[in-house]
């Protein structure tokens, strides 16, 4: 891919720099970076630096959370796992086994600068779920008014194939967008975004700056090449999008240096990934970082227009529907090429949906039998791309 094409959505100049004015910050520590790959041991010497790092920031009175990884690469390594795939009883078991020497490292390693870290284990069922969601946003806001450390992981020791969040960049996304976090930091084994492969492509360019997710943006993701990892380019772009809509600044920034986050603040080598558009409310912060939908709809260029200029959705511009789904459940909305417009929470069940869809709003009674809601998604239940 040449530079012309990724200069039309990349932005140029100085790297922006939110560190210096964000209230909240969210780091998310990949495995790689936590766990030797060959011993299995944990990197005590790099994972120290970063808490200082932590530490750091919390005296300017910035409210923290780490996302880690590295239970399961841990916790292989003990029950000598290290050699062999993992089934998912096994790999549930790597991650309790693990996840003890994980939280005590990082209890002992916050202990150590005079801070309390406080264990916050999350599947994708509690960001799905509207009431569990709440209820974990209660408890950050709990922990950080008394002065904690949240440590995040996904529970692998509960959590089934299919209500996994899959890669812990994601879950660090939606833990930004549900406390409302100003800045989300990945720290990875590469510096950054770039226009292709650096490890296979010597004319990659790197990309210091994205303000808005396009297709050529998300063409420039690759697959990860780690083994104990399961994240990667493409994951790490899903999040930025989840973050951008939430009014997040991201970073890809490099970590395996020591005390990584000193570094980014001190104009390090990273892309920065900068929000359009102000803060959402919450409820739309929760819809736009939905990641299970259960359906899709296809919309007209009328209705694409009234979307963006903050209409509910009206049956009436629905030409197409796909997927199964219930009254109250997500479903993305995409215009006739294709592009996704908006997610939101659907008023009717797909069956409904297909009945009404094309239909003006008085037609609704005397199809369904029944006066149901004149929209099929209100806009307070609606979130933009």
């Amino acid at each position: 891919m040449g530079s012309m094409t990724a200069s039309q959505e990349v932005a140029a100049g100085a790297t922006a720099r939110p560190m210096a004015t964000a209230r909240r910050v969210v780091l998310k520590v990949g495995s790689t970076l936590l766990v030797d790959q060959t011993t299995g041991a944990l990197h005590r010497a790099w994972l120290n630096g970063l808490l200082e790092d932590i530490a750091t920031i919390r005296r300017r009175g910035q409210d923290v959370v780490v996302v880690t990884s590295g239970a399961v690469a841990l916790g292989r390594h003990i029950l000598n796992m290290e050699r062999q795939p993992l089934k998912i009883g096994e790999k549930q078991a790597a991650a309790a086994t693990g996840q003890i020497s994980l939280a005590h490292a990082y209890q002992a390693g916050l202990g150590a600068q005079s801070l309390t870290a406080a264990q916050v284990l999350l599947t994708l069922d509690d960001s799905e779920n509207r009431h569990r969601y709440l209820h974990a946003r209660h408890t950050f806001e709990t922990l950080f008014r008394l002065g904690a450390v949240p440590v995040v992981n996904e529970n692998d020791t509960v959590a089934t194939q299919e209500l996994r969040f899959g890669d812990n960049d994601r879950l660090a996304a939606r833990v930004a967008a549900m406390i409302a976090a100003d800045v989300l930091v990945l720290f990875s084994d590469i510096d950054g975004l770039y226009t292709a492969d650096p490890h296979t492509d010597p004319a990659a360019i790197f990309v210091p700056e994205v303000r808005a997710m396009t297709p050529t943006i998300e063409a420039m993701a690759g697959a990860s090449a780690s083994f104990h990892g399961s994240g990667g380019m493409v994951t790490k772009l899903m999040a930025a999008r989840i973050c951008m809509s939430a009014g997040c600044h991201m970073a890809i920034a490099p970590g395996r240096i020591l005390q990584p986050l000193r570094a980014l603040e001190e104009g390090g080598r990273c892309t920065w990934f900068i929000p359009c558009t102000e803060r959402s409310p919450a409820r739309k912060r929760w819809i736009a970082g939905t990641l299970r939908a259960t359906g899709a709809l296809t919309v007209d260029d009328g209705a694409v227009i009234a979307l963006k200029s903050g209409s509910s959705l009206l049956p009436a511009g629905v030409i197409a529907i796909d997927g199964h789904f219930a009254a109250g459940e997500t479903v993305l909305v995409r215009n006739k090429m294709g592009r996704l417009v908006a997610r939101g929470l659907i008023a009717y069940s797909s069956h409904e949906t297909v009945r009404i869809m094309g239909r003006h709003t008085s037609e609704i009674m005397a199809v369904l039998g029944y006066r149901g809601r004149a929209e099929l998604i209100h806009r307070d239940n609606l979130a933009l791309e």
